[in-house]
């Protein structure tokens, strides 16, 4: 009986070639799979943000709650409610979730559209611009929902000021700061939970995609 040697048969089995379970185009499908599927979890995450966003608004809209608010800070600085302020505000708050309704549609519609244009047998090139198209889609999703909320804070302010330009009122300083401060804490409040929520929702899916970016990026430049 012939003598084993462990030895020999360790680097006889190390020296064989490894063969690669899945060549460039497999990895090329399962990548691009991939990356459709997250651009879809994105749509269909905007889909429902669209529609809370409606239903609520609709609610607080025959609520009126954000006149109640309104009319709240006016009394503390002693305007007096004539309705003419209200009905302004009231106007211009309904024109602004108007506007962001709007635009979260626009988005909507741009990551249904993203998605569409991914296809199973996309060439890499052309599947890399689209994810590279689509990150810039949802960054600037983010930061026009950020700057939405600045422009109603501002909205908001202006109306205060205006009231009280309006009927001539000069409120106590310590009124006044105790305002500005609240809508500041609340405006900073506000943009860092969208920011998390983005950052959470959104953040974990584009890393994925940016993985798979990478991925796509090492086979191109191999195949060149």
């Amino acid at each position: 009986m012939p003598e084993f040697d462990l030895d020999s048969f360790k680097k006889t089995w190390q020296e064989q070639p490894v063969q690669p379970k899945y060549d460039h185009a497999e990895i090329l499908q399962m990548l691009n799979r991939k990356s459709r599927n997250y651009v879809k979890y994105i749509f269909w995450i905007s889909v429902a943000e669209f529609l809370f966003f409606s239903v609520l608004g609709i609610f607080y809209f025959f609520q009126g709650e954000e006149s109640n608010s309104f009319k709240k800070i006016l009394e503390r600085l002693g305007v007096q409610n004539t309705g003419d302020v209200e009905n302004n505000f009231d106007h211009a708050y309904l024109g602004i979730k108007i506007l962001g309704l709007l635009i979260t549609a626009y988005f909507v519609l741009k990551f249904y559209q993203n998605y569409r244009k991914i296809k199973i047998e996309e060439n890499l090139k052309g599947l890399i611009t689209r994810i590279i198209k689509f990150k810039k889609t949802v960054n600037a999703f983010i930061l026009i929902s950020i700057v939405l909320l600045l422009v109603f804070t501002l909205i908001f302010t202006t109306f205060i000021f205006y009231a009280l330009n309006t009927q001539n009122i000069q409120p106590n300083n310590s009124d006044v700061i105790i305002v500005i401060v609240g809508i500041i804490i609340s405006t900073i409040l506000c943009v860092s939970l969208i920011w998390l929520y983005y950052r959470l929702v959104y953040g974990i899916i584009i890393r994925k995609l940016d993985r798979n970016l990478k991925q796509l990026k090492d086979i191109d430049s191999q195949e060149i």
